[in-house]
C-alpha cells in the first residue's frame, strides 16, 4: 500500500491515482525519468512536468529547490495539482518515488500559516515515516514558516498536547501512536475511521453547500465558526422560506425550531448516538409528520445498529415511494 495518504474533505469528489513506476525521489534527491506507460491515470488528470506550472507559492518553490528537487517525479506530476484543486485523490507508487514529499508540498501550499489551527492531518503506517514526513514538511516549508508536529509512540503524550495547544498547522502521526505495515488490518481500520469521523464537520458542510449550489439548489449553511449576526440572518432566510434547504452541523441540532421542516437528511451519522434524536427531532414539530433519511456506507452499519438498539427502534431501508411520505 502507499506509504501514507492525505484526504481533503474540502474536495469535490472524483479521484486520481497512479500505480507502479520505477525511480523517482529518494532521500531528497532529484527525480528520475519514469516511463509514462507504467502509470494508470484517471481521466481528466493532466501531467504537469514542472513545479513552476503548478501555481505554488514562491516561498514554497524556494524551499522545494533548496531541498534538492529539480523537477517533480512521475507521481508528483499527476497527484499534486488534483489535490490542490480539492479533489479526493488516491495515489499509489513504489517506495522512494516521492509520495511523502508530494504530500509535504501539497500541505505547504494549502496551509494558512497566519493561523495556528490544525489544517492537515497525515497518517502513516510507521513511526519512522511519520517522523520523516514531519521533517520534510518543515524543510520544504522553511520559508513559509510552517509549523508541523509528529504525534508518535515513544514520545511524551503531555509534550504532544503542549505542542498542539500552542498551535500547529500540520500533524503527522500513526494510528493510536502505534504502527502497522497494513493500516487497514488488526483493528487499525476502526481507529482510522474514528479519526475521519472526528474531523471538523464544517469542512464537509462547506463542500456540500457548494456542490448543491452548483446544481442550482437554493441552500444556505451555518456552523460554529460563523458570527452570530450571520447565523441569525441565515435562520431568518430559512424560516421565511427564502432558502428551502439548510445545511448545518451538530452544534445546531438542538436549537433549530422551524415548524415547516418536514425532512432531515443525515449526510453522516452522528459521532454521538444521543445526538441522533436531536437531529431528527428538527422535523415533525408540534404533531406534524416528519421524515429522516440517513446516508449510510458499509462502515456505518455498526453505528446504525447501535442507534437502533439505543432507541429501541427500527430504521428501515429507504422505500422507493419516499416522496409520498414527506
Amino acid at each position: 500500500m502507499a506509504e501514507n495518504s492525505i484526504h481533503r474533505r474540502l474536495g469535490a469528489g472524483g479521484g486520481g491515482g497512479g500505480g507502479g513506476g520505477r525511480g523517482g525521489q529518494r532521500g531528497g534527491g532529484p527525480a528520475e525519468d519514469v516511463d509514462d506507460s507504467q502509470f494508470e491515470t484517471s481521466a481528466g488528470v493532466e501531467v504537469v512536468t514542472s513545479f513552476e506550472q503548478m501555481g505554488l507559492k514562491e516561498e514554497l518553490l524556494r524551499g522545494i529547490y533548496e531541498y534538492g528537487f529539480e523537477k517533480p517525479s512521475a507521481i508528483q506530476q499527476r497527484a499534486i495539482v488534483p489535490i490542490l484543486r480539492g479533489r479526493d485523490v488516491i495515489a499509489q507508487a513504489q517506495s522512494g518515488t516521492g509520495k511523502s514529499s508530494m504530500i509535504s508540498i501539497c500541505v505547504g501550499q494549502i496551509s494558512d500559516t497566519s493561523s495556528r489551527e490544525v489544517q492537515a492531518l497525515i497518517l502513516s503506517p510507521t513511526r519512522e515515516l511519520a517522523a520523516q514526513t514531519e521533517k520534510v514538511i518543515l524543510a520544504i516549508g522553511n520559508h513559509i514558516n510552517i509549523i508541523a508536529h509528529a504525534c508518535i509512540g515513544g514520545k511524551s503524550i503531555n509534550e504532544d498536547i503542549r505542542k498542539l495547544d500552542h498551535g500547529v498547522q500540520v500533524v503527522s502521526g500513526t494510528p493510536g501512536r502505534d504502527e502497522s505495515d497494513e493500516m487497514l488490518s488488526r483493528g487499525f481500520k476502526d481507529q482510522i475511521y474514528d479519526v475521519y469521523r472526528y474531523l471538523p464537520p464544517e469542512l464537509q458542510v462547506d463542500w456540500l453547500t457548494e456542490k448543491m449550489r452548483s446544481n442550482n439548489f437554493t441552500v444556505s449553511s451555518m456552523h460554529g465558526d460563523m458570527p452570530q449576526k450571520e447565523r441569525d440572518e441565515i435562520m431568518a432566510q430559512f424560516r421565511s422560506g427564502e432558502t428551502r434547504v439548510l445545511i448545518t452541523t451538530d452544534v445546531w441540532a438542538r436549537g433549530i425550531d422551524v415548524q415547516q421542516v418536514s425532512l432531515v437528511i443525515n449526510y453522516d451519522l452522528p459521532n454521538n448516538r444521543e445526538l441522533y434524536i436531536h437531529r431528527i427531532g428538527r422535523s415533525g414539530r408540534f404533531g406534524r409528520k416528519g421524515v429522516a433519511i440517513n446516508f449510510v456506507r458499509s462502515d456505518d452499519i455498526k453505528i446504525l445498529r447501535d442507534i437502533e438498539q439505543y432507541y429501541s427502534t427500527q430504521i428501515d431501508e429507504m422505500p422507493m415511494n419516499v416522496a409520498d411520505l414527506i
